[in-house]
């Protein structure tokens, strides 16, 4: 892991220096430092605020989760898993590291690795539909911003949309169409093997029942607990609202007026799309390049990379330091205590009653019973 993290840092660093180099070459420093001395600190402010928004809303959501689990954790505590994430994301290719160190860093405070997992399954489930969602309707309602997107963003875009569709459809159907899913599974493994993809088959199908039963128990727990799924994929309409809007808030910053929250927020949904799913960490270089094509139109040729120099600035450098301090806190507190035996088979505190009827709260209660006798190991949806 230290490995990994050590190389996407290298990784983050090289294509930092080469990205500052290809937004900024046209541009002098002078000119620089004027256009963004034009933009008032408050603004910067207001930014970071809806940052610690969309990182707050994912802690939120774990709570609310992890509390129908049986695990009344401290707010403070599920921040610090989230921020956690949003570190370990925005240094792994793709983000794949995200879930597994907050798996980790639950389970050193007592929550089993089945509940973690399940926890991470239904945070990625929500994530994907509403981000999906925003995209779609962004699509639709603003042709001028989709035709402004160029052939080349355009073509990330396809590349994005059609691997989310396939994911988001993939979770749901494991989800909630598990025998569909078995079998499409099963006959992608068995032409895997056919064509020489594949090549451990046994251990293949085993990991993908592990996370078939990952899937299965995130169905249960939502059918459960249906007022429950509201909440999460409020939460997350806010989370992911509150990311989209700092290049709008940058935009006020520099005393623009003519385009709308909706036309800024989802040309940045088109662009976290087209570029959340490329194997970069942090997707660095690539963002700042479609943003810029993105939001030419809305700053201005003169505008335009100073804007996004300063809004990749606010939802991801500055954040990607200051969860570097709070990952940090949270290693060390880990690593100040010891972690239950057998963390992932432990028997963990009766689940809260559901939302409905007594009989719900008895068969919630019996499911989560069988559950936690037969842990597995967490899904990694990409987020």
């Amino acid at each position: 892991m230290k490995g990994r993290q050590n190389w996407g840092l290298l990784v983050i660093l090289a294509v930092m220096a080469l990205s500052g180099f290809l937004l900024l070459r046209e541009q002098s420093p002078a000119s620089l430092l004027e256009a963004l001395g034009r933009v008032h600190p408050g603004w910067v402010g207001l930014g970071l605020g809806l940052m610690l928004c969309f990182v707050g809303c994912e802690a939120l959501c774990s709570k609310r989760i992890l509390g129908r689990l049986g695990h009344r954790l401290p707010y403070r505590q599920c921040l610090g898993y989230s921020f956690a994430g949003f570190y370990v994301s925005s240094i792994t290719p793709s983000s794949t590291g995200g879930q597994p160190a907050q798996i980790y860093y639950m389970s050193r405070d007592g929550v089993p690795a089945a509940h973690g997992s399940l926890n991470m399954l239904l945070l990625a489930v929500c994530y994907q539909v509403v981000s999906l969602g925003y995209a779609v309707t962004a699509f639709l309602l603003l042709p001028e911003v989709r035709a402004g997107l160029g052939t080349g963003l355009g073509l990330l875009l396809l590349y994005g949309g059609t691997v989310t569709v396939l994911l988001t459809a993939g979770m749901l159907s494991m989800m909630f169409l598990p025998n569909a899913a078995r079998r499409l599974t099963g006959g992608l493994v068995t032409l895997g093997v056919r064509l020489r993809l594949v090549r451990r088959e046994a251990q293949v199908r085993a990991r993908l029942a592990r996370q078939m039963a990952e899937y299965r128990r995130g169905a249960e727990c939502l059918r459960a607990n249906l007022g429950m799924l509201p909440a999460l994929l409020g939460l997350t309409l806010l989370q992911l609202t509150c990311l989209y809007a700092v290049p709008y808030v940058v935009y006020l910053g520099f005393g623009l007026r003519e385009a709308g929250l909706f036309q800024v927020a989802g040309a940045q949904a088109l662009v976290s799309v087209a570029v959340g799913l490329l194997p970069l960490p942090g997707a660095v270089g690539a963002a700042e390049g479609s943003a810029l094509r993105a939001f030419s139109r809305f700053f201005g040729p003169g505008l335009a990379a100073p804007a996004v120099l300063l809004a990749r600035g606010i939802s991801f450098y500055s954040f990607l330091l200051l969860s570097a301090g709070v990952t940090l806190w949270v290693h060390l507190r880990a690593r100040g205590r010891t972690a239950p035996k057998g963390c992932g088979a432990a028997p963990a505190p009766r689940p809260a009653a559901p939302y409905g009827s007594s009989r719900s709260a008895r068969n919630a209660s019996r499911k989560s019973s069988s559950l936690r006798s037969r842990p597995r190991s967490p899904a990694r949806p990409s987020m």
